[in-house]
């Protein structure tokens, strides 16, 4: 209870305060951040929001994680049944809400009667939020990963573009190069930044990241790798050298050989967690822990 009042009202007071010049001071710096490629500065992601403390992919947990201080929030999208983007992970409503089935099947309207559950699985009385609601509480303060969107790249254009966000935007995907380019080119050379996603893994990763590296020369690439392998020693030394940076995920163990969230703080050995992707070129970290990760790079000197 204290900590949502705190937040509301640490809300209240930047509206309050902050016209357009401070409001857009914090995430133009975040953005400057991420496309200078000498920036020794780690930017911090929080998966879900901060969803341990409120609601995945709602605008309280949103609130929260820029209250810690992290520079992006993720998000994932789904549709409803007249048109609008919504925040939402799954494929059904169950999990997370208190309704059941598929979004889509779900007018805008109806989906608001709906209420979001905690992390625990508990009931709030907090409401699925649209993207466009998202946006405009991101709006000059933190900015947003788009998880799970691809499939309404032009649609979460128009948002942004409608809400004056576009350059608030990372988008992804998993998809080579030529695809993207063939259905979303014109959007490539805009404002929003794409960011490939790379299984490291796959047989194919080496030449899809040779094609980015050569026909677009993405802000950042995420890489996921199961185990440690020569082709991410390759790539975390290759990757800055072309201007772009390099995004981990310390969510759990099959997406980073083991250095994950939980041998950073459960087990309490961050250098052999966040410390070793630290040292194979991470700048973007992207956690299930955001308040312990800032400490940890606080402390390091890699965050402001």
């Amino acid at each position: 209870m204290l900590r949502s009042c705190y937040l509301l009202a640490a809300g209240l007071l930047l509206s309050l305060l902050g016209g357009p010049a401070l409001a857009q001071q914090p995430v133009q710096a975040i953005i400057r951040t991420l496309k200078d490629p000498k920036s020794k500065q780690v930017l911090v992601v929080a998966h879900r929001a901060d969803w341990r403390h409120e609601p995945e992919n709602s605008l309280r947990g949103i609130e929260s994680a820029i209250t810690l201080g992290v520079d992006m929030v993720e998000i994932d999208l789904k549709k409803s049944k007249d048109g609008v983007l919504i925040l939402l992970h799954d494929q059904t409503l169950d999990r997370t809400t208190s309704g059941h089935g598929r979004p889509a099947d779900y007018t805008w309207a109806e989906l608001q009667q709906l209420t979001l559950k905690s992390a625990h699985g508990g009931p709030t009385r907090q409401r699925i939020p649209s993207f466009e609601q998202c946006m405009l509480a991101a709006k000059g303060r933190v900015m947003v990963n788009i998880d799970k969107g691809y499939d309404y790249f032009q649609e979460a254009y128009e948002v942004l573009v409608k809400t004056g966000t576009v350059d608030h935007a990372v988008i992804k995907s998993a998809y080579p190069y030529d695809k993207v380019k063939a259905e979303h080119g014109a959007l490539l050379t805009s404002q929003l930044l794409y960011m490939p996603i790379v299984d490291l893994q796959k047989p194919e990763a080496t030449a899809v990241l040779r094609e980015y590296e050569t026909k677009l020369r993405p802000v950042a690439y995420e890489l996921n790798f199961p185990t440690d392998s020569a082709l991410l020693h390759s790539a975390y030394q290759s990757i800055p050298a072309t201007g772009s940076k390099i995004w981990y995920n310390s969510l759990w163990a099959s997406l980073d050989a083991g250095h994950d969230d939980e041998r950073s703080v459960e087990e309490n050995r961050p250098a052999d967690g966040w410390g070793w992707l630290l040292a194979h070129g991470a700048t973007l970290l992207q956690t299930d822990r955001p308040a312990e990760l800032l400490a940890y790079l606080r402390q390091r000197k890699l965050h402001r």
